[in-house]
């Protein structure tokens, strides 16, 4: 098959792109796109899945029209939430959105049963109190047991498509009960949930075929046929798999969207206790690799500010903006609870800075500002712990995804950092789901072949460090902040 479809959901949007490899080259063509959002209903929040449902169908149907009829597909979305499927594979319960406040104290809770280090050592993921060992553990007993399988988003979208139930690797990782040592599903961990192994599907790795859209669906739909491929299902699993390296150089990477996830690929977990203690994370990427990173808050900030105020403004005109203002004049540590899911993150910012004896940003430009600023200052405090960890020096770091189209954060990543940074391709998450598809077809032979291939089809923009005047003052404010808030919960995702 010559076509490849990928079909890519974010926390905010979603898009169907079609890809093919002609003279050592991918070309994209996006195909549909729309908007997702989770919901607030009787105080919760959720997804609404069965409209992503029908937006994948809707651009399969586009796809025909387009004058494809056969193709491979893959799906990915983002990680942690999952779907309660009864007998009959019916959907239980509505499915919780990781940002719901449910969960806010759920870590703590479990620690009475377990310790931290416990949990970390089986699974070397870092805790977050939205993960899907947290979820779980708060989630209605009597609906759990009720439960014939768990899956996790993007398995139940491959489930609905082809009749076929799995858990993909890399997003069963990030539900923090798979042991890194065995590679299954942790039975006290389980125990702890008072759940079963078989109320999960088997654990599947990327690059397999899983099989074909339901006849029914076909023929319903008017859809083309396409033979459904697992890719790596987390979204930052497959913009992972998409960053322009011949994984040869020492290169880190920042996969920059809703969240910041700037981390190494490495053939082997890190679950030491001062991995823990900077709560870093080892999420299984694809083709038996590690995705040790750390999750900061990202350009979610950015979002809400744009969506509360003036909306009319491009997110290139809000960086336009904030570059003609004083740099460093207040920053914000991205990473406190208050900034996961407030009422406001205009207000929360601007109580924050004040809270803190800064400037209060204003105008949309102060207000994109301060986030750009404290965001790189931010990835700089996780590219030191990253190198720390590993013992391994840095000369290479990657932006991929959204982004990598904001001029001023890439140089001043590349600026705080002191280092060569290369960003783009901005469309890495589809990029990655479709070089698996094509890996797994015998288009290309591994993940390095990928990189080239990339590298090669993409073009990327280079930002070269520049010096920044009065740094070390900087530097020192930004430590006297981090001191100044410290009796605070800080968390990474």
């Amino acid at each position: 098959m010559d076509n490849f479809l990928a079909v890519d959901i974010g926390a905010s949007s979603g898009r169907l792109v079609s890809a093919t490899l002609q003279g050592g080259q991918l070309h994209l063509e996006e195909l549909h796109r729309f908007g997702n959002s989770f919901t607030e209903r009787d105080g919760h929040d959720y997804w609404n899945v069965d409209n992503l449902l029908d937006e994948i169908i809707k651009g399969l149907q586009k796809a025909k029209q387009k004058g494809i009829h056969s193709c491979t597909l893959g799906i990915d979305t983002w990680a942690v939430d999952y779907v309660l499927l009864d007998q009959e594979g019916r959907r239980i319960h509505d499915i919780y959105a990781y940002r719901d406040a449910r969960t806010l104290h759920a870590p703590e809770k479990l620690h009475r049963l377990i310790s931290r280090e416990d949990v970390y050592e089986k699974t070397g993921i870092q805790e977050l109190n939205f993960n899907t060992l947290y979820q779980l553990f708060v989630h209605d007993r009597e609906q759990l047991a009720q439960a014939d399988k768990i899956l996790m988003v993007p398995d139940y979208l491959y489930y609905r498509l082809t009749g076929i139930m799995m858990n993909e690797t890399t997003n069963a990782s990030t539900m923090q009960l798979l042991n890194v040592n065995t590679r299954e599903f942790d039975e006290e961990l389980l125990s702890l949930l008072q759940l079963r192994r078989n109320q999960f599907a088997e654990l599947t790795e990327p690059g397999q075929t899983l099989g074909a859209i339901l006849p029914e669906l076909v023929q319903q739909y008017d859809l083309p046929d396409c033979q459904l491929i697992v890719v790596p299902t987390h979204d930052t699993a497959s913009a992972v798999a998409g960053v322009p390296s011949k994984r040869e150089e020492s290169w880190a990477y920042i996969s920059s969207g809703t969240w910041s996830l700037l981390g190494m690929e490495r053939q082997q977990a890190l679950n030491t206790k001062a991995a823990m203690q900077a709560n870093y994370t080892n999420e299984w990427g694809a083709f038996d690799t590690y995705r040790f990173l750390k999750n900061i808050m990202g350009l979610w900030m950015i979002q809400e500010v744009r969506r509360e105020g003036d909306s009319a403004l491009s997110f290139a005109e809000l960086a336009q903006l904030a570059s003609a203002e004083t740099p460093f004049a207040s920053l914000v540590l991205c990473n406190l609870p208050a900034f996961l899911n407030p009422d406001s993150m205009t207000l929360e910012i601007q109580r924050f800075c004040e809270e803190t004896g800064q400037p209060i940003p204003r105008t949309p430009g102060s207000l994109a500002r301060c986030i750009f600023d404290s965001l790189a200052l931010s990835y700089r405090d996780a590219l030191h712990e990253l190198q720390h960890l590993t013992d391994e020096t840095v000369t290479q770091l990657h932006i991929v995804g959204g982004g990598a189209n904001n001029e001023l954060l890439c140089q001043l990543t590349a600026d705080l950092l002191g280092i060569e940074v290369h960003a783009g391709p901005s469309e890495s998450t589809a990029i990655g789901n479709i070089v698996v598809q094509l890996i797994s077809t015998g288009g290309l032979e591994d993940l390095k072949a990928a990189g080239s291939i990339i590298a090669q089809s993409f073009p990327t923009q280079l930002y070269q460090p520049k010096s920044v005047n009065g740094l070390e003052g900087l530097l020192d404010r930004w430590e006297s902040l981090k001191k100044q808030t410290a009796s605070s919960i800080q968390i990474s995702r």
